[in-house]
């Protein structure tokens, strides 16, 4: 009586519920490596080489634990490129009377499944994953009839119920919830930024590297070097290299941009959390541990654990509550294609190219590169939702339909309507200037509202609150926008909005669809 354990590429964890619920001696765990997930958006050379290592290894570690480990490898001559024809064949291949997996954290993927048991012919059982804190039911069950779904009061929830920096009585430590306030220092010159940990590719990775480099090479981005924790070992290494030299700073340098700087102050851990490498929970619980020994302050423990049971949980429970649905919000009517630049980083705005250039060589850029430049600019551009989207899930390691989904299309592009943002992250050109080193060298002027030499999210976002006048102007905290705006006279309005058309005739579209159809 065997059953089939399919563990996904980013399930990675000895506990994962299937795991836990099932004797080895009458399991066979199978793991495949598909086209069908490499191809159905284009991802990074990196990203593919980080989850197929990561997978490898840990079949490794499955077998160590003593479970038999079916892996079925990309070009295998057999394989059929199809998650859910390898699970048919597996179950076939090993007379198995029953598959017992672990629901997917996409929504493709957990419709894939539902239809498992009709493709196989054998019971199929589907665990929650209780990897994450926040069970979905239990999302839907705290937003239901709500007017707002405000990310702090589910993140004081969840304080509540993780006891993470709450005092005894029941209060937060330090006396309040949220220390954001502390956090938007901008370096000084000349600081010894610590990079993260990094790993030398042993035999397992190096072979991976060669054929992501060989099968995939009109992918976006670069493949090498290559220096990513895909092990649990090499994970934990990472978490308490950063707990030790960056933690301390991360709160009041967390915004902060620096040309050059990849890294700064943030932990780069989120690629071994979603892979499941790492657990959410003793990422905190580490973080926690170093506030208490006094050797980290309240703002940056506070900042670091809200990313993740905070937004990282409530982007999830967003995700669920609007599936399938979410995917084609366009709230704003934007209808913009993609600019190429996006994918070249050729542009003399230097805040695009310095953000899109790193992202081409590390997979990553920090959450304020992604929010308040790179989404940013597509936000008062008035780009095509869905399509920045996809260029979202293309380009980042960490990158997951439903944690990535949610982030841009809701708070980044505000095409949910506000359910997720109380408003518009739009900016000019100032914010870029305060929280970066960006505008000091670009070609453009980031004082300068109109004009050729003038930065052009100035105009844009001028240009962005005049066209969304019918939609935003009614929106509390647009009010001193709007306030703003109405002091321009006729004739600046007018220069503001022609200065901004002119840029965007500037543009060159990408072509249609090459995050999903395969441009190389």
């Amino acid at each position: 009586m065997t059953t089939i354990v399919p563990v996904l590429g980013d399930q990675l964890s000895l506990d994962l519920a299937s795991l836990r619920t099932t004797d080895p001696a009458d399991a066979v765990v199978l793991m495949v490596e598909v086209r069908e997930e490499t191809g159905y958006v284009r991802h990074h050379k990196k990203k593919i080489a980080l989850i197929f290592s990561a997978m490898r290894h840990f079949a490794d570690m499955l077998r160590q634990a003593g479970w038999t480990v079916d892996y079925v490898t990309l070009n295998d001559p057999a394989n059929r490129q199809s998650f859910t024809a390898e699970v048919v064949r597996a179950v076939e291949r090993h007379s198995a009377s029953a598959v017992r997996v672990v629901e997917g954290a996409e929504y493709r993927v957990r419709a894939m499944q539902d239809g498992w048991a009709k493709d196989t012919g054998v019971p199929v059982e589907i665990l929650d994953d209780d990897r994450f804190i926040c069970p979905i039911a239990e999302f839907l069950t705290w937003a239901k009839g709500r007017r707002e779904y405000r990310m702090e009061y589910f993140y004081r929830d969840m304080r509540r119920r993780t006891g993470l920096l709450m005092t005894d009585t029941g209060q937060p430590e330090g006396g309040q919830w949220n220390f954001d306030h502390d956090n938007r220092e901008t370096p000084p010159r000349g600081l010894n930024y610590p990079l993260p940990e990094r790993f030398e590719p042993d035999a397992i990775t190096r072979d991976v590297l060669a054929l992501v480099a060989s099968e995939f090479a009109g992918h976006f981005g670069d493949l090498e070097p290559f220096a990513l924790p895909v092990t649990r070992e090499q994970a934990l290494k990472a978490l308490d290299h950063f707990v030790a030299t960056a933690l301390p700073d991360f709160g009041r340098y967390e915004d902060a941009m620096i040309a050059g700087q990849e890294y700064l102050y943030h932990s780069v851990l989120s690629s071994s959390i979603n892979l499941g490498l790492l657990s959410p929970i003793e990422v905190c619980r580490a973080v926690q541990s170093a506030y208490e020994k006094g050797d980290v302050p309240i703002n940056s423990a506070e900042g670091y654990i809200r990313q993740i049971i905070g937004w990282r949980e409530y982007m999830r429970g967003m995700y669920w509550r609007d599936m399938p649905a979410f995917e084609s919000r366009n709230a704003l009517a934007a209808t913009r294609p993609l600019p190429e630049f996006y994918w070249t980083g050729e542009t003399d705005m230097r805040c695009m190219a310095e953000s899109v250039g790193q992202t081409k060589r590390e997979a990553y850029a920090h959450h304020i590169q992604r929010l308040m430049v790179l989404g940013n600019f597509a936000l008062i551009a008035g780009v095509d939702p869905k399509a920045i989207s996809d260029w979202f899930l293309v380009v980042y390691f960490d990158a997951y339909e439903w944690v990535e989904m949610p982030n841009v299309i809701g708070m980044s592009q505000f095409a949910d309507n506000g359910a997720i943002a109380s408003k518009p992250y739009a900016s000019t050109g100032a914010y870029i200037d305060r929280m970066s080193d960006y505008c000091g060298r670009c070609r453009y002027d980031v004082k300068t509202r109109v004009g050729p030499d003038a930065c052009p999210f100035n105009a844009l976002f001028w240009d962005f609150v005049a066209r969304n006048e019918d939609r935003l102007r009614g929106n509390g905290r647009m009010r001193n926008m709007y306030a703003t705006w109405d002091r321009f006279s006729d004739a600046s309005r007018a220069e503001i909005r022609a200065s901004a058309e002119a840029f965007l005739q500037t543009i060159e579209p990408a072509a249609d669809g090459w995050a999903r159809a395969g441009r190389g």
